[in-house]
């Protein structure tokens, strides 16, 4: 003090500190709160285009196509692809961006009282990590037995091979065969791959095989993932890529072989009559689910890596058309082949036609034995079917540790603790997909594939996704933010769609999924057990019981009157400014109260 003012003098700074250094306060917190980032739009474009692309534009879309009037298929195809495909994939697109959150905690941040749609989506997810990767092994089995002069599913005389078995041959335009007569190629898949026993009463024993090959898929998931998106960014350039060089490739060796133009025909003629038939609508609305990973928190986990200002309004447009335009490129490369198989075989192409596993681990190696090369269009096909599911299967492991580590992250973020993290989730999901590598495997993965991540659980989600945003959040606040982020405001339609179209069509094909719900039949012959199916309502309602849940539970917690209650619809503040990310509008803001 001199009279005048008062000075303080600076406190000392801390120990092994200089000045114009952060302190060691303001490093450790900078550390905890570091979030990854993809390095450019491309590593985004590639892991959201490695996510969405797998397995089933292969060998779901085309039988779908075909099974459901051919060209007339894709009139309620576009239907959905407008009104749910495009709107559910840029909502939950957008939501990661905005939010820089993943699956669980970014709808904490619009509206606590739906955090339960997190919960659920990564419940889903769970489930795919542990089966999704069970046709990663069949297929890596089936590539190592392709580096052979003679494949060993063209010919009988192997220790597998019953006395029924019969190689094809070729007469007069007849097929010689005895009426119990089985093809080499599914007694290689049933006896060999498989081992199949009679039913999932009857587990028996570990294939060491298959799960040796399951180790190596988990091991290579594992280090496509390890290091975030800096990892991930880096192996979707080839992740991502090389399917569509070997699709090309098969299209191109497809359409030149005898046949094929007839097999063409039978997947694009089109039915008009079918399109009276509920099921088509449905198969339409369910493959849209299915192939654009929606309501399973990848999106939004992927997205909230972007930089905030990136347009992720044209990614996603530029994506859904990506998509839906390699499953229609698909079904060309798929049926072209088909139609050789059914010229060759002297048989009507219904015969031939299959889709899921029986398509790439019957039908199309078949198809192989009867062309010139077979080892090495075998060893195409199955390479790009593991590309295809490799991207797909690291993405939803990704997606699930982003999720764990956002809601966690003063534990999750030091030191190498999100890659132990990553190492536990595949060691547990290895062992639980074990048991679908006994003989009586089979069973569980169809019990799995058909409830566990079924349809009806996705459309579920998406009723609630589309309500929380369109309604409760509220879409004009939600387009908003959008603009905020990209410049502008996207079309209008897509407001609509989350408001009315979305959730009305997804309630539809939900309600008609329990009214038509048939049991599962493995093969369409194998019945369950009760306790089968009851295992498989119980995985179905493992992610749908999360939803309703969580607001009894939040609501309950509550304490206060309405109006403390009234606040879990508000979501939180000063959202940006703790994003943990770096761009340019990361400043205070604030979502408010939903409109």
């Amino acid at each position: 003090w001199d009279g005048v003012s008062l000075t303080i003098p600076d406190p000392p700074p801390p120990i092994c500190w200089r000045p114009g250094e952060a302190s060691p306060r303001d490093l450790n917190d900078r550390k905890v709160n570091e979030r990854g980032h993809w390095n450019n739009k491309v590593e985004f474009v590639l892991s959201v285009a490695g996510e969405i692309i797998g397995l089933g534009n292969v060998w779901r879309f085309p039988y779908l196509c075909y099974k459901n009037g051919g060209g007339a298929f894709l009139v309620p195809y576009v239907i959905f692809f407008v009104c749910c495909g495009i709107p559910v994939f840029f909502l939950e697109t957008a939501l990661g961006q905005f939010t820089s959150e993943g699956g669980i905690t970014c709808w904490r941040k619009v509206c606590p009282l739906f955090e339960g749609i997190g919960y659920a989506t990564q419940v889903i997810e769970a489930h795919l990590n542990v089966y999704y990767i069970i046709i990663l092994a069949w297929a890596i089995f089936y590539l190592f037995n392709c580096f052979t002069s003679t494949l060993p599913w063209a010919s009988c005389g192997h220790e597998w091979n019953t006395a029924n078995c019969e190689e094809f041959q070729r007469v007069n335009g007849t097929n010689v065969t005895n009426p119990n007569a089985t093809s080499p190629v599914i007694e290689f898949w049933e006896r060999r791959v498989l081992s199949i026993s009679s039913g999932i009463e009857h587990i028996g024993s570990l294939r060491w095989e298959l799960a040796l090959c399951l180790l190596l898929a988990w091991f290579i998931c594992y280090f496509c993932i390890w290091k975030g998106p800096k990892s991930t960014g880096k192996v979707v350039y080839v992740t991502a890529t090389f399917p569509y060089v070997m699709l090309l490739i098969l299209l191109i060796r497809g359409i030149t072989l005898p046949g094929a133009s007839e097999g063409i025909k039978f997947y694009l003629y089109p039915d008009m009559s079918r399109l009276s038939d509920p099921q088509v609508w449905v198969d339409a609305g369910t493959q849209i689910f299915f192939s654009y990973a929606i309501c399973l928190g990848c999106l939004t986990a992927l997205g909230s890596y972007n930089s905030y200002n990136n347009n992720c309004y044209r990614d996603c447009i530029m994506l859904c058309c990506l998509n839906s335009g390699t499953s229609f490129v698909a079904g060309f490369a798929i049926f072209s082949v088909l139609g050789f198989m059914a010229y060759e075989q002297n048989v009507p192409i219904e015969v031939v036609a299959e889709s899921g596993p029986g398509l790439a681990f019957i039908a199309y190696p078949k198809a192989v034995t009867m062309m010139p090369l077979p080892p090495l269009w075998a060893c195409l096909f199955f390479m790009m079917l593991i590309f295809l599911g490799l991207d797909s299967q690291f993405v939803c492991v990704e997606s699930l540790v982003t999720a764990i580590v956002d809601m966690y992250p003063q534990i999750f973020r030091r030191g190498y603790r999100r890659e132990l993290l990553i190492l536990g989730m595949s060691v547990v999901s290895y062992l639980l997909g074990l048991i679908m590598l006994t003989e009586g495997g089979m069973y569980v993965f169809q019990l799995m594939d058909s409830y566990a991540a079924s349809g009806m659980c996705l459309l579920f989600v998406a009723i609630f996704e589309s309500i929380c945003i369109g309604w409760v959040y509220g879409s004009d606040k939600f387009y908003r933010n959008i603009e905020d982020m990209i410049g502008y405001k996207p079309v209008f339609f897509i407001k609509w769609c989350w408001m009315i179209l979305t959730p009305g069509i997804c309630a539809g094909i939900f309600l008609f999924f329990l009214i038509k719900y048939k049991p599962l039949k493995y093969n369409n012959v194998y019945t369950y057990p009760d306790w089968g199916y009851g295992i498989g309502w119980m995985m179905a309602l493992s992610s749908m019981v999360c939803i309703p849940l969580w607001m009894v539970v939040k609501i309950w917690k509550t304490e206060g009157t309405f109006k403390e209650v009234k606040s879990l619809f508000r979501g939180q503040t000063d959202h940006r400014a703790n994003c943990g990310r770096t761009h340019t509008l990361c400043h205070s803001h604030t979502m408010g109260e939903p409109e």
